[in-house]
């Protein structure tokens, strides 16, 4: 394995308030624009969004890991997070990021462990150690209902990760 990986994304404004990114690995490109707030278009990812989205999914991907690591099965992991801007005198901020992960599991039994492995990704998360602002983890933990027919086979294969 090597030691140091590079990534490589490439952006360039179009026209007007929108813009392209890119990268080698991945076949389409985003189009992005300013927050419509700041007067950008709608209906395009943000710089901010996109921050948010690295964050969303490297915690994602992480757990996935720490939760292969533990041999901890889980049935769903939902991450939502969520930014909060300010502006000041040198211009817009982050002020503070919320990181809410939903982690179904099988049983209660497994709600201490859950709870843990979601502490555990956030202090090893790459991305959530390279953003210096404050953030917060607000983790929630909730057990399968198991629905009144009784899981199937096919629910469970699509359940299990």
């Amino acid at each position: 394995m090597a030691a140091e990986y590079i990534y490589r994304v490439s952006a360039w404004w179009t026209s007007g308030r929108t813009g392209l990114a890119k990268c080698e690995s991945a076949p389409n490109a985003i189009h992005f624009s300013e927050a419509p707030e700041l007067g950008g278009l709608e209906g395009r990812w943000t710089p901010e969004q996109l921050l948010l989205c690295a964050l969303a999914g490297c915690f994602t991907t992480t757990f996935q890991a720490v939760a292969r690591s533990a041999q901890f099965e889980y049935t769903d992991l939902e991450v939502e997070v969520e930014g909060s801007v300010s502006r000041n005198k040198a211009g817009c901020n982050f002020s503070e990021i919320m990181l809410r992960p939903k982690l179904t599991v099988h049983s209660e039994e497994e709600f201490e462990a859950g709870l843990s492995l979601l502490r555990k990704t956030k202090s090893v998360c790459m991305i959530s150690r390279a953003i210096t602002v404050p953030q917060t983890l607000e983790p929630q933990v909730e057990v399968a209902r198991i629905p009144a027919s009784g899981w199937t086979a096919d629910a469970t294969a699509r359940l299990r990760v």
